[in-house]
C-alpha cells in the first residue's frame, strides 16, 4: 500500500512540475507572439492594432514607424522570433526575417534581426515596449 502512495505522490509531483513549466513557456510564447503581431501590424500599417499592442510610452514611436512606411508596400518574410533574455519585467525578443519594402518598383529590405524587441506584461496583457 505504501508503494502505491509513493507512486501517486511522484506522479502528482511530476504533473505539478509539468504544469509550472507549461505556464512559463506560455508566458514566454505570449511575449514572442506580441512582437510577431507588432511586426505584422507594422507591415500592414494597421495603426489600431499597433496601438492596442504597444505600451503607452511606446505608442507614439510605433505610430511614427507606421508613418515612415506609408508610401511603400511592405511584406513580412521568414519571420521567426524567440526569447533572448529578460531584465525584470522586460522580456527581450530577437527575430529573424525581413520586412520587404517596395517603393515604385524599387525593392529594399529591413533586416528584423537588427533590433532586439522589448515585451512587457501590463495589466495581464503582453505589449511591445520598444527596442533595446
Amino acid at each position: 500500500m505504501k508503494k502505491i502512495y509513493r507512486i501517486i505522490g511522484i506522479a502528482l509531483a511530476c504533473a505539478v512540475t509539468l504544469l509550472i513549466l507549461a505556464a512559463c513557456n506560455n508566458a514566454q510564447n505570449s511575449a514572442v507572439q506580441v512582437i510577431e503581431a507588432y511586426i505584422r501590424a507594422l507591415s500592414k500599417q494597421d495603426a489600431d492594432q499597433i496601438s492596442s499592442i504597444s505600451c503607452a510610452d511606446w505608442e507614439q514611436n510605433a505610430l511614427l514607424e507606421i508613418d515612415s512606411l506609408s508610401a511603400v508596400g511592405s511584406k513580412v518574410e521568414n519571420l521567426s522570433c524567440q526569447i533572448s533574455g529578460q531584465d525584470g519585467a522586460d522580456v527581450y525578443v530577437s527575430c529573424t526575417g525581413v520586412l520587404s519594402l517596395d517603393y515604385n518598383g524599387e525593392a529594399q529590405t529591413i533586416d528584423l534581426s537588427s533590433h532586439t524587441y522589448v515585451a512587457r506584461k501590463i495589466a495581464g496583457d503582453w505589449r511591445m515596449c520598444g527596442y533595446r
